[in-house]
């Protein structure tokens, strides 16, 4: 997420819904997070401190240990019904560990669900982290270690505006409130859609809170209206039976990877446009990116020209963008004089809200089919595939959600896109049809997520534990 500069005029969205509750319940809310928030940030770093990783090749039972200890800190917040449930994958292993904690609500009243995951992306390479990766440490205002960000801050800033509410309202609570806090998202959400369909009663609500995204800036919230879409796969080129001296029979015939190189060339137009025939593409946002800022925050180097056309929030949010994230070629330094017989890639596909997957794979294939350079043979892979979303920002829940992020803000909260993807957002759009999604985040430009050095702004983190403590407010007291 890229941030705009301080002199850009930004259109902010949002206004306090009628009856949307005092100035006094807020600074009693407000209260009540500040009170204990030396104690949410030492559950947060204990959180941190296990390394739970979902991914086949990591060790399994800090995962399960960190689903462990979540449980243990719902049961410590007054949940009774707490469980730690899982589905098995295709191949019959088991899921990542959820983690389930209910309270009904009472008659009359809605409920929401409020999503998080507890699994983490792997450290990588760890003399690149400052601190120990699984080691939280406060530095300049900021929490930094290995999901301090992404996204067990999420889990704390729902379970902590779960506390305030319950000791400001007290037994007037009446809200219907379900934790659902995912063990594999990292790892892609493998077993999301048969968990939901297994649980789909256990799980269902009116609202949907899914605290895994970002705010605009540090100061300035946001509420997640699009996500872009995902589809993957890989293009195989061959041209040989068995690879042959370079020099023998080189000239006549192009090496695969070459050619491989000439097709991923027809995948992009001059000026850096997806040049895929049938992808859905808009250039309809309401934010702009000032261009100096999108460098310094994706580090493009100075005298690289920037890919596409149109608005950049558009590029990163309502356009197709197409990356190669794997090619299979020998190594330089074992690389020998032969004419290679073939060559693959991966393709990374981001798609643009409106855009269906599968129409989206087809795209692909018929592009590479129809492009095979020089009459090579062209082998399409399909590989994953996600939906994209878009909120509906005229709905009750939306407009509760910006009202509540700019009175914890003290600033308007503005509606932006994202350009990545959370696959699983369609699974809930589909089996809960009018359930109302909220896509929120405790993120900011600076927080490095799935990067070394990741980190947690405490400020914008404490505003987002009260901002959420103002939606169940609102939801508790007028409903939708």
């Amino acid at each position: 997420m890229t941030s705009p500069s301080p002199e850009t005029p930004v259109s902010f969205v949002g206004a306090q819904p009628a009856g949307s509750g005092s100035a006094a319940a807020t600074e009693d809310l407000r209260a009540a997070i500040d009170r204990s928030f030396d104690q949410t940030l030492v559950r947060l770093k204990e959180l941190v401190a296990i390394p739970g990783i979902a991914w086949p090749s990591f060790d399994r039972s800090p995962l399960e240990r960190s689903a462990e200890a979540v449980a243990v800190l719902l049961r410590d917040s007054g949940l009774e019904d707490v469980q730690i449930l899982l589905c098995d994958k295709p191949d019959g292993t088991p899921g990542g560990p959820a983690v389930v904690a209910r309270r009904p609500a009472a008659e009359g009243k809605p409920t929401i669900l409020l999503y998080a995951h507890h699994d983490v992306q792997p450290a990588g390479d760890e003399s690149l982290w400052e601190p120990e990766p699984f080691t939280a440490v406060e530095k300049d205002g900021r929490l930094y270690g290995r999901g301090a960000a992404d996204d067990k801050a999420g889990i704390m800033a729902h379970i902590a505006a779960y506390a305030a509410v319950s000791e400001v309202v007290g037994a007037e609570l009446g809200l219907g409130i379900t934790f659902f806090i995912e063990g594999e998202e990292e790892a892609g959400s493998p077993t999301f859609r048969p968990f939901l369909e297994a649980n789909r009663e256990l799980l269902r609500a009116d609202v949907i809170v899914v605290a895994d995204s970002s705010n605009w800036k540090v100061g300035v919230p946001a509420l997640t209206t699009s996500l872009r879409g995902l589809v993957d796969g890989t293009i195989e080129v061959q041209v040989l039976e068995h690879a042959v001296h370079s020099g023998m029979f080189g000239g006549p015939v192009l090496d695969a990877p070459t050619l491989l190189a000439r097709l991923i060339a027809t995948l992009h137009d001059d000026d850096g446009n997806v040049a895929i025939p049938g992808l859905v593409a808009t250039d309809n946002t309401s934010v702009d990116f000032p261009e100096a800022d999108y460098r310094a925050d994706a580090s493009v180097l100075d005298g690289v020209r920037l890919a596409g056309t149109g608005s950049i929030a558009s590029r990163l949010w309502t356009k197709p963008a197409l990356s190669i994230i794997g090619f299979d070629a020998p190594a330089v330094d074992v690389a020998s004089n032969t004419l290679l017989p073939r060559a693959r890639a991966k393709f990374s596909l981001r798609l643009a809200p409106g855009q269906s997957p599968e129409e989206a794979m087809e795209a692909v294939r018929r592009h590479v089919e129809s492009n095979a350079p020089f009459g090579a043979k062209v082998t399409f892979t399909p590989g994953e595939s996600g939906n994209p979303f878009q909120t509906d920002t005229s709905s009750a829940a939306a407009a509760l959600a910006m009202w509540a992020l700019g009175e914890a803000w003290g600033v308007p909260a503005v509606e932006t896109g994202i350009g990545g993807s959370i696959p699983f957002i369609a699974d809930l759009t589909e089996l809960y049809p009018d359930v109302q999604i909220l896509v929120t985040g405790v993120e900011d430009p600076d927080s490095r997520a799935h990067s070394a050095n990741e980190s947690l702004h405490l400020g914008d983190f404490r505003k987002a534990i009260l901002a959420e403590a103002l939606l169940l407010t609102r939801l508790n007291s007028g409903g939708l």
